[in-house]
């Protein structure tokens, strides 16, 4: 058992390593050159150390080997398959599991967790000496924002890719010197002499890889080193243009057709299993992965290894045997090296090949778990992800092939990897539009899809202009009452939303909900969907009572379909909250608020995305309630955890942004809360546009703060753009539009027109009131300010008698403690109105 050091850690936390290579030899001086730089003393990473040299030479072999030797100088080793992003952030979810962070396993959070901990020298959160291997690294660019440079520990980077030398601090690694190579062949062979053992070492280029196969291969077949000569030497031409492509000696790979010979007469199963291999990734294969494929149909040998354990296990024993793959008995699983691949490949016929391709493929669907949001599922999916990149399956004809790439790219997009997703989805959709057309039904699929994750990830024009495509041919293939053609149609309608076109998003979800009731019926999840869609258009719309009652509805139909925890129903849980603040029912909005938070931080990690967005609301509703503090805790909470999650310009963060600025105003933090309010608005004039409504949301709260800062002009010009902007887009009666009316009448008085001031107040307040009702809190706040243009204008008596009338209604509203009460009650400033946008 480890014991922990004086904080807490684990002594030598090792993750990942491979095994320990038992006929490891040589590699002296680059040893002791590894340990000379990463010696202990220089406490900050700066460049990571590059252990380059083309493929064979024995890179990993050098790195494992150290990290073995060197196991309790550390206090953390991990080891990390490099070669493609996914399995990069795999290994580091997993490290940042073994530390204890509780970032969950969505890769966007995770990763950043653990990077930024190790980059930051003064963390206790982490080890305080660590190394880090990043095995099989290929694009310089696609591992850089994987790097913790600046940390207390140290990196080791193994790749062919020569880039490597300008970014880090090289150390060559090259075939074995000739001493090195007879060496290793007399381990496996005491009775190998050292002249013949010169004359293989020669014939295989001293190539570390080639050494350990021709040792393994002797020792399984005892031919001699002149028979063993004389056999490569025939297969040198054979083997022309193979080597060609992988750009290896002949002789090397040649001596591996010897063994695929070998193996071909002795186990004719295995040579299958490891042609079908050759075509995934060179990374390690899951032996269960080959135990879940038992019932694929391929050809005859192979069908005969995957059906039976016993012949599995002895097709993985042969092919170990000629070292012709590496087994890791820890992992349970097979690996192979690229040139081993590439020649297995290379020496099929073209029909063999494309038998073993799909065999290959085979394997991969036959392990689809077909369940790509659920957490337990997402190791299997990294690993298959790797695979099917490397198979290159985006051509095949395969229905379940097709099947897994959806899940797939549907996994990317839950773990967190948001760009990745979009980039695999548009490829596949560019592929499969090339290849099936555009209205078939897996590219109609993929194409949602693909409008799926623009709308994730805040691309809302682009999403649209797609959404927009497809839904015709939605219509033309499914017809109106289709689960799909509702599913397109509910995207348009989202994508309408997203650019600020909120009266035909209403009419298209009005329809798509009456399609779904009449074609469906009121209780189908599909309807239930609708629904729910259906209120979030009517509260970008400003129609607060119909989404309440539509939100009412559809939680009770929720609860009995589903529970009361289930995730939908309190995803419209949320809305109807949001439904009851806006309707200025500020205490009963709060408290199903902080019930739903409650119950997300028991279901949840802390940086889930419904959890955060949840908290948002709630810093909003605590605001209304009156409960500052509670808001601005509330507010941060959720902007650290939606910008780690999302970045700074997707429109959840934007939202928390402002929503922290305008508590930040209420605190009197004004300098702090214009610079985020003028960030925030610039951020949202960039990604949804400047006439955008949540946009015209920002220039509002924004000019409010310019008031406080003195500059009244400068408020007044903001406010009646903002103003002009939201009747055109939203109307002279929608709630935004009404609030900065509100506001603009406040910068008027302020600027010393007090006539402008009092018409602009007169016409807002009957707006507000048929809009609102005369007891509504900002329609109190309007006849507030109203009482306050009467005294300006000297009308006192009036003045007073308003500004009574208000404060009782308000203490009638919201009871005598409340702090909105007392503000009004005492103070001779205006009111003002804040926007919050609604969720898209």
């Amino acid at each position: 058992m480890q014991t922990p050091d004086d904080r807490g850690f684990p002594i030598s936390l090792f993750g990942g390593v491979p095994p320990r290579n038992p006929n490891f030899t040589g590699r002296e001086d680059l040893l002791a050159e590894l340990a000379h730089r990463l010696a202990p003393g220089a406490r900050t990473v700066l460049l990571p150390e590059a252990l380059h040299g083309m493929g064979g030479v024995g890179k990993s072999q050098l790195a494992t080997e150290y990290a073995y030797r060197n196991r309790a100088r550390f206090d953390l080793i991990w080891w990390i398959q490099a070669e493609r992003p996914v399995k990069i952030i795999n290994s580091l979810v997993e490290l940042g599991m073994r530390l204890g962070f509780n970032a969950g396993a969505e890769s966007n959070v995770a990763v950043k967790q653990v990077v930024d901990a190790l980059k930051d020298a003064r963390n206790v959160e982490v080890p305080a000496d660590w190394l880090l291997i990043f095995d099989n690294a290929e694009s310089v660019a696609d591992l850089r924002p994987y790097l913790p440079i600046g940390g207390s520990g140290h990196i080791i980077v193994t790749s062919r890719n020569s880039q490597w030398l300008t970014v880090a601090r090289p150390l060559e690694v090259t075939v074995f010197d000739r001493e090195e190579s007879v060496r290793a062949l007399c381990r496996r062979d005491p009775d190998l002499s050292e002249y013949d053992g010169s004359r293989l070492a020669e014939a295989l280029g001293d190539l570390p890889l080639a050494i350990e196969q021709v040792a393994a291969w002797r020792v399984e077949t005892g031919m001699s080193a002149d028979e063993y000569l004389e056999l490569l030497a025939e297969r040198e031409s054979e083997m022309l243009d193979v080597t060609t492509a992988v750009d290896y000696p002949k002789s090397v790979a040649a001596m591996w057709d010897l063994s695929l010979d070998q193996l071909k007469r002795t186990n004719p199963s295995a040579l299958r299993l490891l042609q079908a291999c050759s075509f995934l990734a060179p990374e390690p294969i899951p032996r269960s992965m080959l135990s879940y494929s038992r019932n694929i149909d391929t050809v005859s040998e192979l069908k005969e290894a995957l059906r039976d354990r016993v012949k599995l296990n002895q097709a993985i024993r042969d092919i170990n045997r000629l070292a012709l793959a590496r087994i890791d008995h820890r992992t349970n699983s097979i690996e192979l090296h690229r040139l081993v691949q590439a020649i297995v490949k290379g020496r099929m016929r073209d029909e063999e090949r494309e038998l073993m391709h799909y065999a290959a493929l085979q394997i991969l669907s036959a392990n689809d778990p077909a369940a790509p949001a659920e957490p337990e599922h997402w190791p299997l999916y990294a690993e298959l992800e790797s695979h099917m990149r490397a198979t290159n399956a985006w051509d095949s004809d395969d229905e379940s092939i097709r099947t897994l790439i959806v899940n797939l790219t549907w996994f990317l997009l839950f773990w967190g990897e948001h760009e990745r997703a979009v980039s695999s989805v548009k490829r596949t959709y560019t592929r499969w539009l090339d290849r099936l057309g555009s209205k078939h039904p897996k590219t109609l699929e993929i194409g949602r899809l693909y409008g799926t994750m623009l709308w994730v990830t805040g691309r809302h024009e682009e999403g649209a202009r797609l959404n927009t495509l497809l839904l015709p041919i939605h219509q033309e293939i499914f017809g109106e009452e289709h689960e799909n053609t509702i599913d397109a149609m509910s995207l348009v309608a989202a994508g309408y939303r997203a650019t600020g076109d909120f009266d035909a998003a209403l009419a298209l979800a009005a329809a798509n909900y009456a399609r779904c009731v009449r074609y469906l019926g009121d209780d189908d999840p599909l309807t239930l969907n609708e629904a729910h869609n259906l209120a979030v258009s009517n509260r970008l719309s400003g129609r607060y009572r119909e989404a309440l009652e539509l939100d009412r509805d559809t939680v009770e139909r929720m609860t009995q379909l589903f529970g009361f925890m289930h995730s939908v129903s309190q995803h419209t849980r949320v809305g109807l909250a949001i439904d009851m603040r806006e309707l200025g029912r500020y205490r009963e909005a709060r408290k199903q608020q902080e019930a739903i938070v409650r119950e997300y931080h028991e279901l949840l990690r802390p940086l889930n995305p419904a959890l955060l967005r949840a908290l948002r609301h709630l810093s909003v509703m605590r605001r209304m309630d009156g409960d500052h503090q509670g808001a601005l805790e509330a507010a941060d909470t959720a902007l650290n955890g939606l910008t780690t999650r999302y970045g700074p310009d997707h429109p959840d963060a934007l939202a928390a942004a402002l929503c922290r600025s305008v508590e930040l105003r209420h605190h009197g933090r004004v300098g702090a809360a214009t610079d985020l309010g003028q960030d925030t608005l610039a951020r949202y004039a960039r990604t949804l546009g400047p006439n955008h409504p949540h946009t015209l949301a920002a220039v509002v709260n924004v000019a409010v703060l310019r008031r406080f800062a003195g500059d009244h002009e400068g408020a007044r010009a903001l406010d009646q753009s903002a103003l002009d902007s939201l009747r055109h887009r939203l109307g002279d009666e929608h709630p935004s539009s009404l609030a900065a009316a509100v506001n603009l009448a406040g910068d008027l008085h302020a600027l010393g027109d007090v006539d402008q001031a009092h018409e602009l107040d007169v016409d807002t307040l009957r707006r507000l009131t048929e809009v609102f009702g005369p007891a509504h809190p900002t329609t109190l706040g309007c006849r507030a300010n109203l009482a306050k243009d009467l005294r300006s204008l000297g009308r006192v008596d009036e003045a007073d008698r308003v500004h009574r009338e208000t404060v009782n209604a308000l203490r009638e509203a919201f009871g005598h403690d409340h702090p909105a009460v007392a503000e009004l009650r005492d103070s001779a400033s205006r009111i003002d109105c804040d926007i919050d946008p609604m969720p898209l």
